[in-house]
């Protein structure tokens, strides 16, 4: 029997900083990892092959997308849209789309005393899950998708985003190894 075939992930850089964090097949493999990590513990299987889209960007063009799209005129960490209701993900040739800023990740793991390069695989995480039908509206929901994610980052060898550890202060490199993370404020 074949082995299933994961998504067929596209990356786009479309700030200049993510250039300048590290090159961009390390960076592609990384978020290949935490797709892997996140499908290997998601209750909702997509489609083979699935498309999912990943858009790298800046403070300033997820600000747009986010007042436009959520009605919050402010810049965000990550942005998830996705393709299909919950229900037909598994039936759907598309996943979504999934939208990272690179200042407000650096940010957050400077001031959380995370790598920026672990941080970036928790909301590469984060989105997938939010494409999956996974949601943080209620307490229980928030609960399962935090356990989730932690499941999903033990997997690639970081640590538990929710709970707290030594500030790490490295620069900021999305081809850095795994390394311990703290607290996370994804949104």
């Amino acid at each position: 029997m074949p082995a299933e075939t994961g998504p067929a992930i596209s990356v786009r850089m479309q700030a200049r900083r993510w250039r300048e964090a590290g090159d961009l097949a390390s960076l592609r493999a990384r978020v290949g990892e935490a797709v892997e990590a996140a499908l290997a513990l998601a209750p909702v299987r997509p489609m083979p092959g699935a498309e999912l889209s990943l858009l790298l960007t800046d403070d300033r063009r997820i600000r747009v997308i986010n007042r436009d799209w959520r009605g919050f005129d402010k810049p965000t960490n990550v942005l998830s849209f996705p393709a299909a209701p919950v229900e037909r993900v598994a039936e759907s040739p598309v996943l979504g789309d999934v939208v990272i800023a690179y200042e407000t990740v650096a940010r957050e793991a400077e001031a959380e005393g995370k790598r920026f390069a672990d941080h970036v695989s928790h909301l590469v995480i984060h989105g997938l899950l939010h494409l999956l039908g996974e949601d943080h509206e209620t307490e229980e929901e928030a609960q399962r998708m935090e356990a989730l994610e932690t499941a999903a980052l033990a997997r690639l060898g970081i640590a538990d985003p929710y709970a707290g550890s030594e500030p790490d202060p490295a620069p900021p490199r999305v081809d850095a190894a795994p390394r311990e993370a703290k607290t996370s404020t994804v949104s």
